[in-house]
């Protein structure tokens, strides 16, 4: 079989996984609360300590494919997030399901840049933007689907099987990945880099405490402000010391790239306004228009139809067009149609804003593509590990940061469910959701053609050696 295929099937297979649950777990956290007889807030841990553990292991990730072999970290780590769903889905109380989450974030943490890294090396530059046409799937059916599947599951079932759906999926992504990956591990990975893992861990780990918990204790909190401003000072140190290392566990470096920099920031400012957009919209719907947690995932969900209509064609055009003008294009159809959700009112039919949620996918389906797929043109084989795990620690900021600037946003503008005020603070939070959108647009501006020549090509298959320099 194909290695292309092989690496395909088991990277689609765990970025679904973790991405599913990612969200999945959100609508169950009531259910959760009540079974375990504590004040709905606390629940609020079950997802804050997955963060966290993602935040520690997202950047070392790159190191340890390097060092130890990327099939061998890729299996280690889809086992360890299995079999923390399984213990997830056992766990008698509250405390012992925070525990399995941290560690299930620990294989969360690792998989997807192992298994981006992966992707890329089987894939040569001008063939990644039709890989990508299937690839990039699950980033967006996911984050989409999870509040649908969690609503059915907690209402019909029990909020347990949210972890248990892992397990079929898992077991076989695994069984096909043992006999199926071949190794591969880089000769110059370096010592592994304990400032750096150590600064990286607490840094962002306290940031996404705080910018977890922020829109639940309130930002004037003493935790929120001591770790929000704890996790920042150690970022900055981070850089200082990441910079002078020889061997730094994440490459910042890689930033000096015109052409990663600019797509590391458009993907940046894009997840930001999109995810946010994608956490907002149940939240309005349930909190202000009165709808059930399935209704409004079902609401939501035609976003990752638009996607999955749009990215197959975006997929054809990439090579003839390049990145820029379609991250151009999409950005502001984001921004725009976002900006039209902060027009929906109590009297909005359903329908309408789901079609509005449908043409948000429709373009944001000329943004991730491109993006990703220009990203890593000029990178070289070797550093095609660290730099998928920078590049998902840049993506997986950006969703927390989103999320919770919307979140602050909304609180500002007090919402009170059924009332003028609860309409006033999410239109204010969807038209922030648009100006990040239009900020991201801003970002492409920075994208040049050229410097993605690798990913290009004539109708005929043949590799350009560039791309016009765009004015």
């Amino acid at each position: 079989m194909s290695p292309k295929v092989v690496v395909g099937v088991v990277y689609v297979s765990a970025l679904f996984m973790t991405i599913l649950d990612s969200t999945v777990v959100n609508v169950t956290l009531s259910k959760m609360a009540a079974e375990f007889g504590v004040a709905p807030v606390d629940a609020h841990s079950v997802v804050i300590g997955y963060l966290l553990s993602l935040a520690v292991f997202l950047p070392a990730s790159g190191w340890f494919g390097d060092r130890w072999g990327s099939k061998r970290v890729f299996l280690v780590a889809l086992a360890v997030f299995v079999g923390a769903s399984v213990l997830c889905g056992l766990a008698a109380n509250l405390p012992q399901l925070v525990l399995f989450r941290v560690v299930q974030g620990a294989g969360g943490g690792l998989l997807t840049p192992v298994g981006l890294a992966m992707m890329l090396r089987a894939f040569p530059p001008a063939e990644r933007a039709r890989a990508s046409r299937l690839l990039s799937l699950p980033t967006i059916f996911a984050p989409a689907s999870g509040p649908v599947i969690g609503g059915l599951l907690a209402d019909r079932l029990s909020w347990r099987w949210v972890f248990f759906i892992n397990i079929p999926l898992g077991v076989l992504a695994f069984a096909f990945g043992a006999f199926m990956l071949t190794e591969r591990r880089e000769p110059e990975a370096g010592r592994f880099d304990l400032p750096g893992f150590v600064l990286t861990g607490l840094g962002l780990g306290a940031s996404m405490y705080a910018l977890s918990q922020g829109p639940i204790s309130g930002w004037s909190s003493p935790d929120v402000l001591a770790t929000g401003l704890g996790g920042l000072a150690l970022l900055v140190l981070l850089v200082l010391v990441e910079l002078r290392s020889a061997e730094p566990m994440l490459r910042l470096r890689l930033f000096g790239s015109r052409l990663f920099r600019s797509n590391s920031l458009v993907i940046f400012l894009a997840t930001a306004g999109f995810l946010g957009t994608l956490y907002l919209m149940p939240l309005f719907l349930q909190n202000v228009r009165g709808a059930s947690a399935l209704s409004s995932g079902l609401t939501t969900f035609p976003e990752a139809l638009g996607v999955l209509c749009s990215v197959q064609v975006v997929g054809r055009i990439y090579p003839r067009v390049g990145p820029r003008r379609l991250q151009l294009f999409g950005l502001t159809g984001v921004g725009l149609t976002i900006s039209l959700l902060g027009t929906v009112d109590l009297g909005t039919e359903q329908w309408l804003i789901a079609a509005m949620m449908f043409g948000v996918g429709v373009f944001m389906g000329w943004v991730f593509l491109p993006t990703q797929t220009a990203a890593f043109a000029a990178v070289p084989v070797e550093q095609l590990g660290r730099s998928a795990a920078l590049f998902n620690t840049v993506r997986q900021l950006g969703s927390a940061i989103g999320v919770a600037l919307l979140s602050a946003v909304v609180t500002v503008f007090g919402p009170v469910p059924d009332s003028d005020s609860g309409l006033i603070a999410y239109h204010a939070g969807f038209f922030t959701a648009a100006a990040l959108a239009l900020l991201a647009a801003a970002a492409a501006l920075t994208v040049r053609d050229v410097d993605a020549a690798a990913t290009l090509r004539q109708p005929t298959g043949e590799s350009r050696p560039a791309a016009r320099e765009p004015r």
